[in-house]
């Protein structure tokens, strides 16, 4: 509980794409206005729950919106005279995607951590020490941003929606298929995919991928990663996975499935959740396939004491505890002995230098 307490704090960053930033630097554009007593009391009054459920609710918001929309953009303009190439492609779709992850992660992450998937959430708990008692919140927080951005992209685009579902169901069609109105706001596979396993082994493949690029991202001992770069580096697998796999039927986000087929059920009836008995792997299949991922990672890839070297991470027993571990395995690998001497040098900075 103790090792916990700090998160309390107002200022502290949570577990989460936070992690990813070990250094903060002051930046002074212009000079600002004195911070005043009662902005600062009032800031300390907010509820610390609540910070972080708005946090992740606008993040998954900023990621859905734009995706959302760029869907609805080419769907609604498939028989537009000026042509589909004017209006949208998978292409966009996947920038569209790419792009609000990267925002969602740059505008809310500092908050919550910028989980913004539930998946992600439970790993973070599996995996990171991420309180289990703040996963329910989170998840509600992240399926009602979805819902959100699915209910104000259908009033955006309402009048062109109307005449859709009007043309759909006059050509014999009805609402919920791919391609037709529902699919504006959740996936949805062709009528001649019903083979579920297959379906099921791809959206597990592609949410395995995007698992494995966040944790390597959010990975303190990676070089190859900065703060600057891992939201682009995040939306980027997502925006991979798009262009590679959207012409299949992939959801990868539990909430933003979820939170968009509720309104696709409100709007387009229950058909949303039943079609192809296929709703159930939108939904639920991101969370086992991620699992998966970060414990690939855990287990295969991770560096534990080369984040101890670099100062991002120490050892649970402490300095004795490390030294016990190096005299156990016989080798210290050039980060972890400066942790030790405690003058890290510059060009030993990501512990690559030669063994001692």
């Amino acid at each position: 509980m103790g090792d916990n307490m700090h998160r309390l704090s107002t200022h502290d960053l949570e577990i989460g794409a936070t992690e990813a930033v070990q250094r903060h630097y002051s930046r002074h554009v212009v000079a600002q206005k004195p911070v005043t007593q009662g902005k600062l009391d009032f800031e300390h009054r907010r509820p610390r729950w609540l910070r972080e459920c708005m946090a992740e609710a606008t993040g998954v918001f900023y990621y859905v919106f734009p995706g959302i929309a760029a869907i609805a953009s080419f769907t609604l303009n498939l028989e537009n005279p000026v042509g589909v190439a004017a209006f949208g492609s998978l292409f966009q779709i996947g920038w569209a995607f790419t792009i609000g992850i990267a925002f969602a992660i740059i505008t809310c992450a500092p908050t919550s951590g910028g989980h913004f998937n539930p998946a992600i959430t439970i790993c973070f708990a599996i995996w990171q020490g991420f309180p289990w008692k703040k996963v329910p919140h989170y998840i509600f927080s992240q399926v009602f941003g979805a819902f959100i951005a699915g209910l104000l992209m259908v009033g955006m685009y309402w009048p062109e929606i109307q005449r859709f579902k009007e043309e759909s169901i006059a050509s014999g069609k009805g609402l919920v298929y791919n391609g037709g109105p529902a699919s504006i706001l959740c996936t949805f596979p062709n009528s001649k995919q019903t083979n579920l396993g297959y379906l099921f082994l791809t959206e597990f493949f592609v949410d395995s991928f995007i698992g494995v690029v966040i944790w390597a991202n959010l990975d303190p001992a990676n070089p190859f990663v900065s703060p600057v770069s891992a939201p682009f580096a995040i939306g980027l697998a997502y925006g991979a996975m798009v262009w590679g796999f959207a012409d299949i039927a992939i959801s990868t986000n539990l909430a933003r499935d979820l939170g968009t087929r509720i309104v696709a059920t409100i709007f387009f009836g229950g058909e949303s959740f039943s079609y192809l008995s296929y709703s159930w792997i939108a939904i639920l299949v991101n969370v086992p396939a991620t699992v998966f991922a970060t414990g690939y990672y855990e287990f295969l890839m991770r560096d534990s004491l080369s984040a101890i070297g670099k100062g991002h991470a120490v050892h649970e027993d402490g300095e004795e505890g490390l030294r016990r571990h190096i005299t156990n395995t016989g080798h210290i690998e050039t980060g972890a002995a400066n942790a030790l001497r405690g003058n890290k040098s510059s060009s030993d900075e990501y512990g690559l230098g030669k063994q001692e």
